[in-house]
């Protein structure tokens, strides 16, 4: 395939690896996984916080956040990537006797492409696309732990292919008494996939990552922090391209090395912070910032906002809505848009207007 679509398909695949977060991307089936499942996720970097808030997409996630105020939410999200991909999500919570149970869908659409046959004719045109359907569930063990885990299948149509596998998360919440303090272990993306696309081809492995999250609320002001370290399962991801040979230089003679990341390098880039600006109002104010990200997606001359992310929340009476940006280089940015509500907040008192 030549075609100009087909080459935007190319760019927005590489979009989304950034999930993976650069160049982590490529070795793993199913990235889209690792894609923010609302547009508050996304405007906090593509990370959730650690407390357990009414923000039921962040369950999808980090199953243990699932809790009693989501009970009846109803979450509708929407991203957009450059060349028309577009991804989303659909969840609620329900109650159970030991817990929230959290049944959601997640889709990934890459559009309508335009085939070629080997020399060049125009074909039949096909779509793409990717779904993880699953179930999050949550116990609260006592006043201070929660444990929570999901599973789900995940499939890809690519043209005629098709690929499955099944996947899985666990996740443990530790909330301080003073409800200032909150702090999750997660482990993701635990699974393993059954078909490939082709014959012969399954078992391959899914983006497995585990993380830590430390949220601080402040006691008298309204802003809460979030320190996370990621991809706990795995050290070096910094990535130099390994075909670049050493040089010389051409007034000493001396060999110059290739560059390598360095100790100091490689854990700065395991950890992001977020903060949120919380009200009791209708604007809530958010900012991410992932380290790892900026190395692997800035332009070098021109590395502009690459790593940064954005976002406001507007509660309102009814509804609330999230709007989130993520800036991977100054070649293209994610926007994410997302409602929530709950459908008993619509009903009339009394049966009555």
């Amino acid at each position: 395939m030549n075609s100009i679509k087909t080459q935007l398909l190319l760019f927005g695949f590489v979009l989304i690896q950034t999930a993976l977060h650069g160049q982590l991307g490529g070795n793993r089936v199913f990235p889209f996984l690792n894609m923010p499942t609302g547009a508050r996720m996304a405007s906090l970097g593509n990370y959730t916080n650690a407390t357990a808030d009414r923000s039921v997409d962040f369950a999808i996630t980090n199953p243990a956040l699932a809790n009693a105020s989501m009970l009846g939410v109803y979450s509708l999200q929407q991203g957009l990537l450059p060349s028309g991909i577009n991804f989303g999500s659909f969840s609620t919570a329900l109650p159970l006797k030991k817990g929230i149970l959290v049944p959601y869908i997640r889709y990934v659409s890459y559009g309508t492409f335009q085939g070629y046959d080997a020399i060049g004719n125009t074909t039949n045109t096909f779509g793409a696309f990717d779904f993880n359907a699953g179930t999050s569930f949550a116990h609260v063990l006592n006043p201070v732990f929660s444990l929570g885990v999901n599973a789900g299948v995940v499939g890809s149509y690519l043209e005629t292919y098709a690929s499955y596998g099944v996947v899985g998360s666990f996740s443990v919440q530790y909330r301080a008494k003073n409800e200032l303090i909150h702090t999750t272990l997660l482990a993701k993306n635990i699974g393993v996939q059954l078909k490939g696309y082709t014959q012969g081809q399954a078992f391959n492995p899914l983006p497995l990552e585990i993380q830590a999250a430390l949220s601080l609320k402040l006691k008298h002001a309204p802003f809460r922090f979030t320190f996370l370290a990621h991809h706990l399962n795995q050290w070096k991801i910094g990535y130099f391209d390994p075909s670049i040979l050493p040089s010389i230089d051409g007034l000493t003679g001396d060999p110059i090395q290739p560059p390598s990341v360095g100790f100091l390098e490689q854990l700065g880039r395991h950890f992001a912070i977020n903060a949120e600006l919380i009200t009791q109002g209708a604007l809530q104010i958010r900012i991410g910032f992932d380290y790892h990200r900026r190395q692997e997606l800035k332009l070098e001359q021109r590395p502009g906002m690459a790593g940064l992310s954005l976002g406001i929340g507007l509660n309102f009476r009814k509804f609330h809505l999230d709007y989130g940006l993520m800036v991977f280089s100054r070649a293209g940015i994610q926007n994410s848009l997302g409602i929530s509500t709950k459908l008993s907040d619509w009903k009339k008192s009394g049966g009555k207007p």
